[in-house]
């Protein structure tokens, strides 16, 4: 099992609509994938399922099938995860249901990181509860790749999705505030790892608990909803994908020096993706991705073929990812 997260402490750069592309697009090439919706907004599991269904799974009190039920033990101080449910989304398609609850666990989590400094079990307990989970339910649907979908802060449910992740990818849009997330994020991000570590340095040896490794590494970084014009990016936008590959070498990488292309141009920028506004409610309406869309959807004339530009995109991206991250396609 690979899990990849998808990072950026800014909002609105499309991160979740980024995943659940590049879910749909991963069980259409034939691999078992599980996506973790860790976003207390739930925003992703919005995007899988309908209202009725999200109603039946948050019922009033317990919700035993979303990923609050599997850390609510944890939670409430009454044991250790519960068995997760995966939401069957398609045959190759299995997710871990989001919960606007899960805000909850942060404080529990914040409490266990300096605890885990003395090797105490009940925190190392809490600060792998989620990937504990998402290794369980991996088991379950024998996945081959895991999305993990995060929220837009850098708090400690973030930390504890991130530290879950064998790779990260960082969704940005060519902008000063996205860039300046970038500046935030990347040291934080590199951090992390560092003070995992030292922590997994410190848990005993022989231990039968299962704690995600301390190699979290970037996976590269992808500039979504630039603006085109004649087939490249305007001028305005042009400025900040000359700028991206250099704060990402610094601030992610922890390169002395940055690169000096454009961004895509770059090595480490895995793509370039259009927004596709026009698509996109069509796609919500009928509940698939854009490039599943047909004309009984409302995919007439010129939208034909950008539904299979879309796919052309998220099918390069699908391999340039899947590339960087080891998975066999």
């Amino acid at each position: 099992m690979t899990a990849i997260a998808f990072f950026n402490n800014k909002g609105g750069v499309g991160k979740t609509t980024l995943g659940y592309h590049l879910s749909w697009m991963y069980a259409d090439l034939g691999l078992s994938v599980v996506v973790v919706d860790l976003d207390p907004q739930a925003n992703l599991t919005a995007m899988f399922l309908s209202e009725d269904r999200m109603e039946d799974l948050w019922p009033d009190g317990d919700h035993p099938h979303s990923i609050l039920g599997s850390v609510s033990p944890i939670l409430r101080g009454l044991g250790d995860i519960a068995e997760p449910h995966v939401e069957e989304v398609d045959d190759n398609l299995g997710l871990i249901v989001g919960d606007l609850g899960l805000s909850r666990f942060e404080a529990r989590l914040s409490a266990a990181w300096p605890s885990c400094l003395d090797g105490d079990e009940a925190a190392f307990r809490t600060e792998s509860a989620f990937y504990r989970t998402i290794l369980r339910a991996a088991e379950m649907r024998e996945a081959d790749v895991v999305l993990i979908d995060v929220g837009s802060n850098l708090g400690a449910i973030n930390r504890a999705a991130i530290i879950a992740a064998n790779f990260v990818v960082f969704p940005l849009a060519p902008d000063l505030f996205s860039l300046q997330g970038l500046r935030n994020l990347g040291p934080t991000f590199r951090e992390w790892r560092m003070e995992w570590r030292d922590r997994v340095d410190r848990w005993p040896d022989g231990s039968s608990l299962s704690l995600p490794s301390a190699a979290i590494t970037p996976a590269g970084y992808i500039v979504i909803q630039h603006a085109v014009r004649a087939g490249r990016p305007v001028q305005a936008y042009r400025k900040w994908l000359r700028r991206i590959p250099d704060v990402y070498r610094v601030e992610a990488l922890g390169e002395t020096n940055g690169g000096t292309v454009a961004a895509d141009e770059d090595l480490h920028c895995l793509a370039t993706l259009k927004h596709y506004r026009s698509l996109m409610p069509m796609a919500q309406e009928a509940r698939k991705p854009i490039f599943h869309l047909r004309a009984a959807d409302g995919a007439l004339g010129g939208h034909i073929h950008a539904v299979q530009d879309c796919h052309d995109d998220f099918m390069r991206l699908a391999i340039a990812i899947a590339d960087k991250c080891g998975i066999p396609l």
